[in-house]
Order: C-alpha cells, then sequence, then structure tokens
C-alpha cells in the first residue's frame, strides 16, 4: 500500500488550513501525513495545527519567507511517502481523494498526475463564477484539468502529484514563482517521466473571493506565461495568445469606429456571443443565472487580466 505525504505551504492563511485540514480528517483512505509549511508567515497556523494533532498524522514547520516553490521543496525533502501530493492552502478535499487517486496509480502507473478542480457548494456565487471561468471551455482555464487538453498534459500544483523518485530526479522546484508549476511540469515530463490526468482526484479550488483579488492573479499568471518562455521558448504556444489577442481585440475597437464602423459591429457581436455564451453555460452548470451573470463576468476578467500581464510581460522581455 503506498504512503503518501501531503505537502502544504501556506502564507498568512490560517483560516484556509482549517478548512483543508478537517477536510482531510474525513477521507476513507488514511495512509498518509500531513505536512504543513509556514512560508514566513506573520499570521501563523500553528495553533490551527495544533487542533488536529490526534486525527491526523500532521508535522508543522515555520520557515523564511521564500515563495511556494522552495516551500514545497522544504516539504519534500522532509517527506516520508512514496508519493508526495500537493495542495494549495484554499483547497477543500473530497472524502474519498486518496481512494480514487490510489486505485487509479494501480490501474494506470504514472510518475506524476494532476486532478482537476470544482465549485463546492458552499462557495460564494463569486467563487463559483470565478470556477467556471477557469474551468470552461470558453476560456483558456478550459485546457487544464480535461482529458481533451492541448499537448502534453502539465499537472498543476494547486492539485499535483509526484512519487519520490520525480523529487530524487529532479531535485523539485528550481524558480519558487512566477510559473513556477509550469517549469517543474516540463522537467518531469523532459526527464521521461510518465504524467497523466486522474479526473476522479479532483479538489474543491477555492480561488479568490473577489473580482479585484482574481483580476490581480491571473495578471500574474499571464506574466508567467511569458516568463517560462524565458527557459523554454518553445512552451509558449499559439492558444498561450488568445487572452492578449481577445484584450486587443477590445483596446482597438474604438479606432476601428473611426475607420469604418462595420468593424466595430462586427467586434462587438463576437463579444456579445461570447458573454451570452458564457451566461448560457454558467447558467447551466450551477443552474442559477446570477452565477451565470457572475461567470460572464469572471470570463471577461481572466481573459483581460492574463493578457495584460502577458502583454506587460512580453514588452519586458522584449527590450
Amino acid at each position: 500500500m503506498r504512503f503518501y505525504s501531503v505537502i502544504v505551504p501556506v502564507y498568512n492563511r490560517p483560516h484556509e488550513v482549517d478548512e483543508l485540514l478537517n477536510s482531510l480528517t474525513q477521507q476513507t483512505f488514511k495512509n498518509f501525513e500531513v505536512l504543513i509549511i509556514e512560508d514566513g508567515s506573520t499570521n501563523k497556523c500553528e495553533a490551527i495545527v495544533q487542533k488536529y494533532i490526534d486525527q491526523l498524522n500532521i508535522q508543522y514547520f515555520f520557515k523564511e519567507n521564500t515563495g511556494q516553490g522552495f516551500s514545497r521543496n522544504y516539504g519534500f525533502e522532509r517527506a516520508k511517502g512514496d508519493f508526495f501530493i500537493v495542495f494549495d492552502s484554499d483547497c477543500l478535499i473530497p472524502p474519498h481523494y486518496f481512494e480514487n487517486a490510489d486505485k487509479s496509480l494501480d490501474e494506470q502507473p504514472l510518475d506524476a498526475f494532476g486532478g482537476p478542480d470544482k465549485a463546492h457548494p458552499s462557495f460564494t456565487n463569486v467563487q463559483k463564477a470565478i470556477s467556471y471561468s477557469m474551468t470552461s471551455p470558453f476560456t483558456t482555464g478550459g485546457i487544464r484539468g480535461n482529458k481533451n487538453h492541448v499537448g502534453t498534459f502539465h499537472p498543476r500544483s494547486f492539485n499535483m502529484g509526484i512519487s519520490k523518485e520525480v523529487f530524487e530526479k529532479t531535485k523539485g522546484y528550481i524558480i519558487t514563482r512566477m510559473g513556477e508549476d509550469i517549469e517543474f511540469s516540463i522537467r518531469i515530463n523532459g526527464e521521461g517521466f510518465n504524467s497523466g490526468l486522474i479526473p476522479e482526484a479532483f479538489v474543491y479550488h477555492k480561488r479568490r473571493t473577489s473580482f479585484i483579488q482574481f483580476y490581480k492573479q491571473l495578471h500574474f499568471f499571464g506574466r508567467a506565461r511569458i516568463n517560462i518562455s524565458r527557459f523554454y521558448p518553445k512552451e509558449l504556444k499559439l492558444v498561450h495568445t488568445f487572452p492578449a489577442l481577445f484584450t486587443l481585440g477590445l483596446l482597438v475597437m474604438p479606432i476601428t469606429y473611426l475607420i469604418d464602423i462595420k468593424l466595430t459591429l462586427v467586434g462587438l457581436l463576437v463579444y456579445a456571443l461570447f458573454a451570452v455564451l458564457n451566461f448560457l453555460a454558467a447558467t447551466v452548470q450551477h443552474r442559477s443565472p446570477i452565477v451565470g451573470f457572475l461567470g460572464m463576468i469572471a470570463s471577461f476578467t481572466q481573459l483581460v487580466a492574463y493578457g495584460v500581464g502577458f502583454l506587460t510581460e512580453l514588452i519586458q522581455v522584449k527590450k
């Protein structure tokens, strides 16, 4: 039977850690340990961890702030498992997560895997809308957590598993922010390890609680994609430019009005269709027109924020 080590880096989010640990106490599969890596927080979660000391095989570590990538390495170096599982602190783990992952690894062995994310019924309407946007086929989020993903599967570290051998070979993360999980996944695949998606190993991912926070996060993601191209230029694909093109289309629309109003009308029709499709899809998915409306806003926010971040960092590269 595999023994798993759960690695959770955290920075000033004790409430999230409380919810995450509570969900881990409800697992049907119990053969795992938990390592909480406090990354130089001022609002520590040590007291929260102590609440679960009798319910989980858990360890708490406090270290200086180095970012999530190097904090995960810190956990890997101290983990005792055959497989290392990385969660973000804002995740809730369904009761059958480890049972499903372990069964899938028995049926189809993998060296590294990722799982999808979903919206929990307890999430706010904004969180559900953001979750919709980040997993929708109409936005870049649809590339992830999908069997029909584009190109080689790259696990993302909000919900990722790697074998002990993967860590020993790769030595973990070599950058700590700005696309560190993408870079790590590229090296995992480059070393010849077998990676794939386990659809049943999903988590409930809270992400951000407001559109302002969501904008900042996706702006950072856009920058991170260009940062990864500094290491691996060939990994910058045409699909990654879609949010930037989407954003540029919005920006040039006033100019097209001065040139030819028909071009503007066509552009407005395209963006209106995009809005309607997202409204309908989010409404059907969550059975709520409120979430549908917010999902439409989230989709525009996601693409524009990512696009602006992508273009901003691209300009820096060209200088």
